[in-house]
Order: structure tokens, then C-alpha cells, then sequence
């Protein structure tokens, strides 16, 4: 220590040997340009940006507009005030100020990305990648630009050569994204579990694993992953939201409600939040609540069909035929190749008494061409019902062959009573459902005459026949929680039923045609012989 401190004493002198007029003339002395960077960045960091600006302008006036730094953290506030323009036009002026940095060539690109010019930013991205080649952030935005420009094969190149120079969850995230368009669901799976060994206790990548097990109808991996994702953050409403609709899928609603009711506090401007809330009361029944959420989660979003379809469902099933058609009209203009959008549609149609736009309204599906029969049947077309008839039924063996996809009872109970309206005879494509419908229970007493009855497909009945549409869409009745629709075992409600008392259902159908007119030749000639 002694020997240290000699040393220092011999270089340099004693604060009494010193001259402060003659030091102060050798001392440097701080550009005039960066005089007052530390004191902006200061502001900026604690986010006090009108005094930030104050200085800023100060700045820039004594440098006569030189100073980078200045120029730089203007343009990053223009740009968190929503100036992109702005903003880009002064990080392209600290590129001319300074063309050998890669991050300000970076903030250019990013602007543009942002004003949707994505193959101009790709072209600076490049540019900046000469200038840096092991930047990683480069190669991601890059593969991010391609993303959007729908240049899959191209941003999945890039994606992965940033994993390669640093792995990072978001590159992760985008790259599973990248999967997911293109239908490569396994592969995507395999990116996420990829990036969950890297990093564990991202909740987000363990939402996103959940949902897609989720929409995959694999409950069990599901909820493990977004356990543990509300395990690490109780406050993950897109987690909450996913758990609450695997209960909803499951007819819990009580307990799904109480799951909403979680996220409603943290995020209460959610639209699928409000959607599924809505689906909740449509469970249960109780129709004017379920409106209600479903009109607030369509004032929140608006363009979302599935919100609409769900809305169209519930007048529907209200017996709303006007307005049912207002909102799945609106639902087909934003998904137009949706068979049962057309279908439902048609069903209001017909309720409308509008027979040639109903006609029009029918698609390929066999639900459409069960209900496509029943509407033909009625107005005499016996053989066009016939022709949709086996129609279905070459429908329904191809889906039983290559799934395992379970039928609604009521449309089986309401397709065998079309078979035998039409004298099809016994048909190998459906099986007795294993359990009575509710309408069948509440069947009209033997001795009523058939005058009484409703002839197959009225308006009840295709009620009825509606229902059975929202059990086959099963993946629409689920909405778009955390992002996805959820396919269901079962629809969530059936459409509204009528009393005891009132009005038969499909079930209590008058017996066909032909018997009818024997029955009516027999009539006759007990007249005659009388």
C-alpha cells in the first residue's frame, strides 16, 4: 500500500501544488452537442416526455439539429404518441447523421413495418445486416415481414436462423405462429414444447400449448398446461378464459361463470369474454341475459362472425326469424365457405316464408340436406327430397368411415322420419340413437287425430331440425375463447321447446301421403256404401 501511494504521490501533485485557472484550461470539456444526452435520457426513462421534448428542442436549437441522440429519442416518443410518419422521417435524419449504425437502420425498418410497408423494412433489414451480422434481432423481424407478406417458407428460414444465433421465446412464438397458418398443427406443437424446455415458466407459451391441445379436443394435456400456467400467474386472464371454457364445453356453467367472473375484473372490454358469458346463459336458458352479452361483445367487436353466428343462433332459437337473418346475414359476409351459416340462415328463411331465398340458402352438409329434404317434401317436390335424402346419407357413411363424429339424436329421430315419408326403406347409415329426445317424451297422446297434427318440417319441426344443426356444428357453439373456437362434445343448449300443451314437434308427423289418400279412399267408400 505504502508503494502505491508513493507512486501516486510522484504522478501526480498535491491538491496545493495545483493550479485551478491552469487545470481548468487543460480539463476536456464536454461536446456541446451531448451537453444535455444523460439529462434526456433521464426524462425518457422516467417516462417525463413534454419536459423530454422541452430539452430535446433545446438541444437540437444549440447544435443547429446535429445532436443524434436528440433526434433519436424524439422520433421513439413520436412514435409511442402513434406518429409513425413522423418518427420514421427522424430516424432516417440520424441514419444520414450516422450511417455506419445498425440500430438506427433497425428503428427505420421498424417504422415502416409499422406504417405496413413490409418489403421496404425488408430491404432496410438487409441493409442493417451488413452492418451486423450476428444480430439476431434482424434475422427475426425479417422473418416476421415474410410472415405477413404470406412468404411462409422464407420466414420460417429466418425465424430458425435466429434460434440459431440466440434462442429467444418470442422467435419461438412466431415460429409456432408461422406452423399454425399453415395447418402443421403437430409441428407447431413441437416448436411450443421446444421453447417451453428453453424457457418453463412462460405463461404464455403454456396458454397458447393449452389452447391448441384445447381446440384438438386433448382436455387432459390442456388443462395440465394452463394449470400451470395460472400456477405461475393467477392473473393470466387468457389461461382463466380457456379453463372456463373446458367447463363451459362440459355443461359446467355455474362454475364457468364463476371463472368469467374472475377475468371480468381484470378485463372487462373482452370480447370473447362477453361471448362466452353469453353462451353461458344460452346453457341455461335463459335467453334475454344471453342476448345481452352477446350484443356487448359484438359492440366490442364487431367484425367477429362467430359472435354474429351466435346471436343468429339465439334469436333463432327465440323465434326471432327477422332478426336471426339480420345477424347471420352479417356473419356470412365475414365467413362466406361455412355450410351451417347458410343453413340456419335458410331455416329463418323458411320461418319468414321466403321459399325461393331459403332454396338458394342450402349447402353441401348433410344437416342441409336433411333440412333441404324436409323443405322439398312440403311443397310437394318429392323427388328433389328424395335426391337431397341420399344425398345425406352418402354424407353420413363417408363421416362415420373416416370419424367418429356422434350425430344429434334429434337428427337421426328426424332423418329416419323423412326415410319413411320418402319409402326409402331400411337404411344402413343411421342406427337407433341410444336415448329418447326430450320431445319425444312430451309426445302427443295416441288418440289424437292426425288433422291435429303438423305435417313434417313446419315451422316447429324445423325448429327442431335447427337443433340439430347446432349439434353438428359443435365447434361453433364454443366461442372464441383466448383466441380459438373449442369444439364440444355436446351443443350447449337446445333451441327453445314447446310446452306440454302446445304445438307438436317433429316427432308427432302425420303419416305419408299415400297412406293418407287410402285412408281417405276408405272414408269415401263407407260414405257411398251408407
Amino acid at each position: 500500500i505504502s508503494n502505491i501511494s508513493s507512486c501516486v504521490c510522484c504522478q501526480f501533485p498535491s491538491l496545493l501544488e495545483i493550479d485551478f485557472e491552469e487545470a481548468w484550461f487543460f480539463m476536456p470539456e464536454i461536446p456541446m452537442l451531448e451537453r444535455r444526452n444523460w439529462f434526456i435520457y433521464l426524462l425518457y426513462v422516467h417516462r417525463e416526455y413534454d419536459e423530454c421534448k422541452a430539452v430535446i428542442k433545446e438541444q437540437l436549437q444549440e447544435s443547429h439539429g446535429r445532436c443524434e441522440y436528440a433526434v433519436y429519442v424524439q422520433a421513439l416518443i413520436f412514435r409511442l404518441e402513434g406518429k409513425i410518419q413522423e418518427s420514421l422521417e427522424l430516424f432516417q435524419t440520424c441514419s444520414i447523421l450516422n450511417p455506419r449504425s445498425a440500430d438506427n437502420l433497425k428503428q427505420v425498418a421498424r417504422s415502416l413495418f409499422l406504417l405496413g410497408k413490409h418489403k421496404a423494412a425488408i430491404e432496410v433489414y438487409n441493409e442493417a445486416a451488413k452492418l451486423d451480422e450476428k444480430d439476431w434481432e434482424i434475422s427475426h423481424n425479417v422473418g416476421v415481414c415474410y410472415m405477413y407478406l404470406k412468404h411462409f417458407n422464407k420466414a420460417r428460414d429466418q425465424l430458425n436462423n435466429a434460434l440459431k444465433m440466440n434462442r429467444h421465446d418470442l422467435t419461438y412464438m412466431m415460429l409456432g405462429k408461422i406452423h399454425l397458418l399453415e395447418g402443421e398443427t403437430e409441428k407447431a406443437i413441437e416448436v411450443y414444447k421446444k421453447a417451453i424446455e428453453f424457457s418453463p415458466e412462460n405463461t404464455d407459451l403454456l396458454t397458447k400449448l393449452g389452447l391448441i391441445y384445447l381446440q384438438l379436443g386433448d382436455y387432459q394435456k390442456a388443462f395440465e398446461h394452463l394449470g400451470k400456467a395460472l400456477t405461475y400467474d393467477q392473473g393470466n386472464y387468457k389461461a382463466t378464459l380457456a379453463a372456463g371454457s373446458m367447463m363451459q364445453a362440459h355443461g359446467d356453467y355455474e362454475v364457468a361463470l364463476s371463472k368469467y367472473r374472475a377475468v371480468a375484473s381484470s378485463m372487462p372490454e373482452s370480447p370473447p369474454l362477453w361471448n362466452n358469458i353469453g353462451m353461458c346463459f344460452f346453457g341455461k336458458k335463459k335467453y334475454v341475459a344471453a342476448i345481452s352479452c352477446l350484443k356487448r361483445a359484438n359492440y366490442l367487436a364487431p367484425f367477429d362472425w362467430k359472435i354474429l353466428y351466435n346471436l343468429g343462433l339465439v334469436h333463432l332459437t327465440m323465434q326471432q326469424y327477422a332478426s336471426a337473418f339480420h345477424f347471420l346475414s352479417a356473419a356470412i359476409n365475414f365467413q362466406s365457405k361455412m355450410g351451417e351459416l347458410y343453413m340456419l340462415l335458410a331455416v329463418a328463411l323458411t320461418n319468414l316464408e321466403d321459399i325461393e331465398n331459403a332454396k338458394r340458402s342450402y349447402e353441401c352438409n348433410p344437416l342441409v340436406n336433411l333440412n333441404y329434404a324436409v323443405l322439398l317434401f312440403n311443397h310437394g317436390d318429392k323427388k328433389g327430397a328424395l335426391c337431397q335424402y341420399q344425398e345425406m346419407e352418402k354424407k353420413v357413411i363417408a363421416l362415420k368411415e373416416s370419424s367418429t363424429l356422434d350425430f344429434d339424436p334429434e337428427m337421426v329421430e328426424v332423418a329416419q322420419k323423412m326415410g319413411t315419408a320418402l319409402q326409402v326403406g331400411e337404411s344402413q347409415a343411421w342406427t337407433k340413437p341410444a336415448k329418447e329426445s326430450k320431445s319425444k317424451q312430451r309426445a302427443a297422446p295416441s288418440g289424437k287425430s292426425a288433422s291435429m297434427q303438423q305435417p313434417l318440417g313446419s315451422n316447429q319441426a324445423l325448429g327442431q331440425a335447427m337443433s340439430s344443426a347446432a349439434g353438428y356444428g359443435k365447434s361453433m357453439q364454443l366461442p372464441p375463447g383466448a383466441g380459438a373456437s373449442t369444439p364440444l362434445a355436446k351443443p350447449p343448449s337446445l333451441p327453445l321447446e314447446p310446452e306440454p300443451g302446445s304445438e307438436p314437434g317433429p316427432e308427432e308427423t302425420s303419416a305419408p301421403a299415400e297412406a293418407e289418400e287410402q285412408r281417405q279412399e276408405k272414408h269415401k267408400s263407407r260414405q257411398a256404401a251408407e
